[in-house]
């Protein structure tokens, strides 16, 4: 039987009609009556679909304005994402390291993400060395030398070492030089552990403004759905279908690397190492993979990647350490397995022969210059960091650009979920992992932040009578 009852506000009369109101009403009028709700990530996959279609359409009847009309849509988005990078990585990094003193063992804490950071990324680089070395995904291309052209910007180990230290404290947010930010912040979080007290109104400030900013950006994903119509629609339509076939067993090879460190390291890790439910993580990982397919931004997703690292239970204190640290460094889909099957591939082409001892550069190059991707998207950096490191020619960075937007979703989708796992796995080792809330995770941060908005809304307008 449904239920009558009206609250009643201190200042309104009581209500006595309620049946006859409700009866007078008319079906689907009124405050009862709410459209649907589609889940986020339903919204995601429609985008996808239309996206693909409109490209297609786009593309084989040659719509200039369509083509056009996408390539805004989907740039728009991305810059959106990319105008709040700079200050959000500054306070993010500055808040996280600060918010450590609240951790006990917070050094031991630190020193464990880390370490976990390091071993998934030499698994990761590990699984695509083998994958190239199967595949041999530079024959058969068609490819030459003379197809290659070097990129407008590169990366070198005295670049990546002297360029950490900004010049300016200006410079590092109008350009994005996302590593100097972190270093900057990281100087900042640690001048401000040691003021004690007297830092206590600049942590203040600091963390309203990281809520600010990450309000203003959970604005901007709200927008994802059409971000990602724009996205894939004008990746479609630029480059189609022949150009993925032209890098058809190089393209396959990423997403299948991709794929197995998302679905079988990650899972296996936590099942073995942290003891929890892989498909309830992701059950609880899923809005942040998924965003992060679509922006190919580490950095951009970070406050979906913060809610759900949360929602699984790791301690507040330590998420809001482990995956800013994380978005910034993290990345084993960017900097473990593409440069990996990059240099495999490119060495390929250009007919130079790579031994053990590149296999092991190549290793460490993943684990100690993964900073150097900064959680932007593209990888270009990182994979001229390998080239240059294994002596290969920077030319063949211009092989990959082409079909680099494509390869880039599933890269940043497994960073991503790597920058969930590790906290995950390093809580549940220190006992900090709250078990409950891993188990009974549900539903997506996105939706509940929407209903929130709504509720919040509906109590602030004032009831009609």
């Amino acid at each position: 039987m449904p239920n009558w009852s009206v609250s009643v506000s201190a200042n309104s009369e009581p209500a006595t009609t309620g049946k006859a109101d409700q009866a007078a009403k008319p079906a689907g009028s009124g405050p009862g009556f709410s459209l649907p709700k589609v889940p986020f990530w339903a919204q995601i996959v429609a985008g996808l679909v239309l996206g693909v279609l409109l490209g297609w359409l786009a593309r084989s009847q040659d719509i200039t304005w369509l083509y056009t009309t996408l390539d805004k849509i989907g740039g728009i988005f991305i810059q959106l994402l990319k105008l709040a990078v700079a200050p959000l990585v500054f306070f993010a990094i500055l808040v996280s390291i600060t918010n450590l003193r609240k951790v006990n063992n917070a050094a031991r804490l630190a020193s464990r993400t880390l370490l976990w950071f390091m071993i998934t990324s030499l698994i990761a680089v590990a699984i695509g060395i083998t994958i190239g070395l199967i595949t041999n995904p530079g024959s058969g291309t068609g490819l030459t030398p003379k197809d290659g052209a070097k990129p407008e910007g590169s990366g070198s180990w005295i670049d990546f070492l002297t360029g950490i230290v900004p010049t300016d404290v200006i410079t590092p947010f109008t350009e994005l030089n996302v590593l100097q930010i972190v270093f900057m912040a990281a100087v900042a979080g640690i001048a401000a552990l040691k003021l004690g007290d007297r830092a206590a109104p600049i942590l203040a400030l600091s963390e309203s403004v990281l809520e600010l900013l990450q309000k203003a950006l959970w604005w901007v994903i709200r927008l994802a759905p059409i971000g990602t119509v724009g996205l894939i629609g004008y990746a479609i339509a630029d480059y189609g279908w022949d150009l993925i076939g032209d890098y058809a067993t190089f393209t396959a090879d990423v997403y299948i690397g991709c794929a197995l460190v998302l679905f079988g390291v990650y899972p296996l890790l936590l099942a073995t190492v942290a003891k929890v439910s892989p498909l309830q993580f992701f059950k609880g990982a899923w809005p942040a993979i998924q965003l992060a397919f679509v922006s190919r931004s580490s950095v951009g997703t970070m406050p979906v990647t913060v809610r759900v690292t949360e929602r699984l239970g790791v301690p507040k204190e330590y998420t809001s350490f482990a995956v800013p640290f994380g978005a910034t460094t993290k990345m084993d889909g960017c900097a473990a397995i593409y440069p990996a099957l990059a240099a495999i591939f490119i060495a390929e082409i250009f007919n130079v022969q790579l031994g053990i001892q590149d296999y092991l550069l190549i290793a460490f190059v993943s684990v100690v210059g993964s900073a150097a991707t900064a959680g932007l998207t593209g990888a270009t950096v990182m994979l001229t960091l390998t080239l240059s490191t294994l002596g290969l020619p920077l030319e063949g960075v211009g092989l990959l650009i082409a079909i680099d937007p494509i390869l880039d979703m599933m890269r940043t989708a497994t960073n991503v979920a790597g920058q969930v796992v590790a906290p995950v796995i390093v809580a549940a080792r220190e006992k900090i992992l709250d078990h409950d809330k891993y188990n009974s995770v549900h539903g997506s941060p996105i939706d509940e932040e929407s209903e929130t908005r709504e509720v919040e809304h509906k109590a602030a307008v004032p009831a009609a009578v």
